[in-house]
């Protein structure tokens, strides 16, 4: 039996205010496929009893296990390629140019999910650019979900995971086959700082950072909520950083502080005066 409109509802509410992220109406199928399982696991005989429940009791444990369950945690190594690559060719010249001196940086991957973005990076940083071996670099990978952050800072993929964009020289040089799975070598997974953020809550550990890869997230979230992460990125970011959308992400008609910026085959964008800060 499919689940009724009303409990539903609730969950997208549930969703919606504990994460921010809009449930479309017509995607009940992901409660379905998603919720049974913990049904189960909570000793209910079914998703409208464990709907009951969490509608009866305080927020506890099982009420974040349904969020994170409702929440999508798509994503892939080197995911669109040309990010990675305007990061390789213009965005890390330019920003080790200018930080020559203080010899720092820091590089921050919002709702990383299972860790394949920040690995991404801390690859290519590796491969590409090894004087960063004595500066201060920090690539922080953050996600509200617990699960997923578990996930990601082991380090561990199937083979179809390691399948979607991962190049077979970097799967060879980073990392080890542990029978079924794949490990990526410690060298790499400690390059990567995780946090547990919830990107609606406020940023206050954060660093002034010079990337922001904020991608494929603003498209889960209402318009007001869209302004109000963008205004809190551009706190964040420091005056000559990029930050990274998802490609069918932008700025326009959200926050006049962002100019588009054209980096070969990709889209990124900056503040166009500290002053807008």
């Amino acid at each position: 039996m499919g689940i009724s409109t009303t409990d539903f509802d609730y969950l997208r509410q549930l969703v919606h205010r504990h994460s921010a992220v809009v449930l479309d109406a017509d995607k009940s199928y992901l409660a379905e496929l998603h919720l049974q399982p913990i049904a189960e696991s909570a000793g209910f005989a079914g998703i409208a009893n464990l709907v009951s429940y969490l509608r009866s009791q305080p927020f506890n444990n099982l009420h974040i296990q349904t969020v994170e369950a409702l929440v999508t945690n798509e994503t892939s190594f080197f995911r669109d390629v040309y990010p990675f690559e305007a990061l390789k060719q213009f965005v890390l010249p330019e920003l080790l140019k200018k930080r020559a001196i203080e010899r720092s940086l820091n590089i921050w991957c919002a709702a990383c999910s299972h860790g394949q973005e920040p690995y991404s990076i801390a690859m290519l940083l590796h491969a590409h650019f090894p004087m960063l071996v004595n500066w201060s670099v920090r690539l922080i990978a953050s996600d509200f979900s617990s699960k997923v952050l578990a996930r990601a800072r082991q380090g561990r993929y199937n083979q179809l995971e390691i399948k979607r964009g991962l190049p077979k020289n970097f799967c060879e040089q980073y990392f080890q086959k542990l029978d079924s799975e794949w490990q990526i070598h410690e060298e790499i997974r400690q390059m990567v700082e995780f946090r547990q953020i919830n990107i609606v809550q406020p940023w206050s550990s954060l660093p002034q950072i010079d990337v922001i890869f904020l991608r494929n997230v603003l498209i889960y979230f209402d318009i007001s909520t869209k302004k109000n992460l963008l205004n809190k990125v551009k706190q964040q970011l420091r005056p000559d950083g990029y930050l990274f959308l998802g490609s069918g992400e932008t700025t326009i008609n959200l926050d006049k502080s962002f100019e588009r910026v054209q980096l070969d085959k990709s889209m990124c964008y900056r503040l166009h005066d500290p002053e807008t800060r």
